[in-house]
């Protein structure tokens, strides 16, 4: 089973979205861009976001088992994938790419 590099691309934030219905909250998220994680393909790395990790570890399991082109050809690397966690609110998305044995 390959390792997975799993890189923080981009941060969103709804503001009005957060106006109109989250109620109020002093912390959300501790991701930051260009914060890189390794998975084993099946264990969450630590400091990875337990809701991130729900909405990208099926996409890992897979790249890291040698799964390529997923989707029929989505990314231009065969054997990545771009996923977003599921906040509706502050979006993050992750690449995700499985490694060579030499990485």
């Amino acid at each position: 089973m390959k390792k997975c590099r799993i890189t923080v691309m981009k941060m969103s934030c709804y503001q009005d979205l957060i106006d109109l219905y989250e109620n109020p909250m002093e912390h959300a998220c501790d991701m930051k861009p260009g914060q890189i994680f390794i998975s084993n393909g099946w264990e969450k790395p630590p400091g990875m976001c337990d809701s991130a990790w729900q909405s990208m570890s099926a996409f890992v399991m897979a790249l890291a088992h040698g799964g390529e082109n997923l989707y029929d050809g989505w990314m231009k690397n065969p054997k990545s994938a771009m996923i977003s966690c599921n906040d509706g609110f502050r979006p993050v998305s992750f690449l995700i790419e499985a490694l060579d044995e030499d990485e």
